[in-house]
């Protein structure tokens, strides 16, 4: 599993990269492998208010259909497009060309109720 520095980790599985006010969002690699082969991934459209812990979209693999929860607020400013022909890129590379979502954030003080990388590895351990 890879855990990259540098990133903030929410309970729900996903990862957030701030540079200033602005955030890239995606599935961790520990949640792609424990969904399976990714087939499906259903996000908003641009424009889009994230209220943070609540849901933005579902992840579809061939085992099951699962919700994704805003790790912080923001307004979507771009999709991944390249996952609607291409939802594997999740499981290929969850921190590059696999993200998610880029979010103009409205509350940047949020990113500090999220794991860090070290407290995140910590967290998927205690519960496995």
């Amino acid at each position: 599993m890879d855990f990259p520095k540098g990133l903030k980790y929410n309970s729900e599985h996903i990862w957030v990269k701030a540079n200033g006010d602005n955030a890239l969002i995606g599935v961790t690699d520990y949640a792609q492998d424990q969904l399976g082969d990714i087939i499906y991934v259903d996000l908003p459209e641009t424009g889009y208010e994230l209220e943070q812990n609540e849901s933005f979209g579902t992840i579809e693999s061939a085992k099951s259909v699962s919700e994704l929860y805003a790790p912080v607020s923001g307004h979507v400013i771009s999709v991944n497009d390249a996952l609607k022909d291409e939802p594997e890129l999740v499981n290929e590379e969850p921190y590059d060309s696999g993200w998610l979502l880029k979010v103009k954030l409205t509350n940047e003080d949020e990113l500090n109720d999220l794991m860090d990388q070290n407290t995140y590895e910590a967290y998927i351990k205690d519960n496995e």
